[in-house]
């Protein structure tokens, strides 16, 4: 293998491969990165650390094809401290070295034994659906924040899809106490799905996140995985399906439309800048801001015996019979900041039931919040 690449048009999948890769732990060919050089003048880089697949194609001067495993890391290091400029790779076969040169500058790197190289599997051309990379992205955004972190927790650390008729699909997170989600309508995308719904694990949907830009995506789905390519149909990568059953979150919806809910309209910016407030009055043992409600005015408070206490009040328009609810601070701040509408309506179904949070300006997106219980000795407890 002889190539001349440019460090400017092979940089972004090197740094995408790395991403990929383990560092430490693994068998040395999973934190390889395999390189692939073309007689048509392109080079195929490949990573995966066995779950997350990644493929990218980019253009060369291809003086003797081959290919060759390297470790990951070094390589990629290496090539973001070098300048810009053309970069040679050479497989020097007598040493078992890639040779890495740029102008007097020489490097060699030690290579994978080439029997562990497996070529990855392409990206599915049948079925493809064409999505909008940048709303998939502002999706994965306004919903991750809500999964579960921990794998253990199966579903509820999965991104779910699911179809919910006439061309409407619901893009779902729940970790347990907090749940989002996005109605959106995309005719092509609900025939795609199955039945019984996507799930991706979280972890996944990070490094999808990464990998998304603005342009155009193609997605598709195969038995175990699922498959996006970018729009110049250079760069794919592919994560596993989850095979998990996903709570039924209707029935929990279902509350909201309740007769006795309670109505709650308030300024958004009002709301998040009084909660950044009274957080300095949250401690570890008390992480919760009362709401205290009355016609048309909120009374926030927080109290915590290191810190002391604040109460804070502004107008508001209240609807119920509810009086008294406590939420975490921090995870309604966090909440608050994924809406851009000005005004919100919560739906409160009682102070240990979910309350649901939506606007005008956020079309279609919900987010739900659990209570905290209050406890008799006014501190808060889950």
């Amino acid at each position: 293998m002889n190539l001349t690449v440019k460090k400017e048009e092979i940089l972004e999948g090197f740094l995408k491969a790395s991403s990929i890769i383990p560092t430490k732990t693994g068998a040395a060919y999973l934190r390889s990165v395999w390189i692939q050089a073309h007689a048509d003048n392109s080079i195929t880089i490949m990573a995966t650390d066995v779950n997350i697949e990644f493929t990218g194609n980019y253009p060369a001067q291809v003086q003797e094809a081959g290919q060759a495993g390297v470790n990951g890391k070094a390589l990629i290091e290496l090539i973001k401290k070098l300048p810009g400029g053309e970069i040679k790779l050479i497989l020097d076969k007598d040493s078992g070295n890639l040779l890495v040169e740029q102008g007097r500058r020489s490097y060699k790197l030690p290579v994978s034994d080439p029997v562990w190289f497996q070529a990855l599997p392409p990206f599915p051309e049948e079925g493809a659906v064409l999505w909008a990379g940048d709303y998939f992205q502002e999706l994965l955004e306004r919903i991750s924040f809500c999964i579960h972190d921990d794998d253990s927790q199966e579903a509820l650390a999965c991104l779910y899809l699911k179809s919910a008729g006439n061309g409407k699909i619901d893009a779902c997170g729940l970790n347990g106490h907090q749940f989002a989600m996005i109605r959106f309508v995309n005719d092509a995308i609900a025939d795609k799905l199955p039945e019984t719904g996507l799930l991706l694990q979280k972890k996944y949907v990070t490094e999808i996140k990464k990998w998304l830009a603005s342009d155009e995506i193609m997605f598709n789905l195969s038995e175990r995985r699922f498959h996006i390519r970018n729009a110049k149909g250079t760069e794919n990568l592919s994560v596993p399906r989850s095979g998990f059953i996903y709570p039924d979150y209707m029935s929990f919806l279902a509350r909201l439309n309740a007769p006795d809910a309670t109505k709650l309209r308030l300024k958004r910016k009002e709301c998040l800048e009084s909660l950044d407030r009274l957080n300095i009055f949250n401690s570890d043992n008390d992480k919760c801001t009362y709401f205290k409600l009355s016609d048309n005015v909120a009374t926030l408070s927080a109290q915590a015996q290191e810190t002391g206490s604040a109460v804070e009040e502004f107008d508001v328009e209240y609807e119920g019979s509810l009086d008294k609810i406590a939420f975490p601070t921090k995870n309604l701040m966090d909440i608050l900041g994924h809406y851009q509408s000005e005004s919100l309506e919560w739906t409160l179904t009682g102070n240990e039931g979910p309350c649901s949070i939506s606007g005008a300006e956020d079309p279609d997106y919900m987010v739900l919040i659990m209570p905290m219980k209050i406890a008799e000795n006014n501190y808060y407890e889950e």
